[in-house]
Parts: structure tokens; C-alpha cells; sequence
């Protein structure tokens, strides 16, 4: 049986390919969270609630990932984000909701008879 030279170093594994080191490093990251919206989908369609205007926001956002189009993370953050650039006249005294909801409309005032 030969004798291993402490002097010398093993040899390293190959490098991996650096353009695959991408998927390699956030593949199963990435999967637990798709797994996870996933998971989110099924619960509130179980109670009920899959037409709450959030749900629909990460719909129309999750139609994103999949259009081929790049700056998918940009596009999808404007998709959930107010558009608009004048403050409400009316606070609604709410938080940050995760998505926009287009204000309901102010009913008309009565006309003077």
C-alpha cells in the first residue's frame, strides 16, 4: 500500500462550469419558492378568498416570469406598485398592502333639484 505524501495537495475537483454556476447555486432556493406561491394559491382558493385583489396582482405578476421578455424583476415590482405620481386627497389610513388596488370611485354628487 503506498503512503500518502503529506507534502502534496489532493487533487481539486473540476471547476464547474461558471455560466451553469448560476442555476447551480439558486436552483433549489428558487424551487422552495415557487413551491411556496404554489402552496399560498391552494390555500386561498381553499377559503375562499383566491379573488382578493392581492391574489390577482400575483397572478398578473406570475404571467410575467413565464413571457420571455428580460427585466422580469423590474416589471414584476411596476406590476405590484402604485403607478400613479399625485397623493390621494384622502388618506385611506392604511399600510403598504404588497399591491395596488385602483381606488374605488368617489360616488357623484346628488343634483340640486
Amino acid at each position: 500500500m503506498a503512503k500518502k505524501n503529506p507534502q502534496r495537495p489532493a487533487p481539486l475537483a473540476p471547476v464547474a462550469d461558471p455560466v451553469r454556476a448560476v442555476v447551480d447555486h439558486g436552483f433549489i432556493a428558487v424551487r422552495a419558492k415557487l413551491i411556496e406561491v404554489a402552496a399560498f394559491f391552494d390555500r386561498a382558493e381553499r377559503h375562499g378568498v383566491a379573488d382578493d385583489f392581492r391574489c390577482a396582482a400575483l397572478r398578473r405578476a406570475a404571467k410575467l416570469l413565464c413571457d420571455g421578455r428580460p427585466e422580469r424583476a423590474r416589471r414584476i415590482l411596476e406590476s405590484l406598485s402604485d403607478p400613479t405620481t399625485r397623493p390621494e386627497l384622502v388618506s385611506s389610513g392604511k399600510a403598504a398592502l404588497g399591491a395596488w388596488r385602483k381606488p374605488a370611485a368617489l360616488p357623484k354628487p346628488k343634483a340640486k333639484r
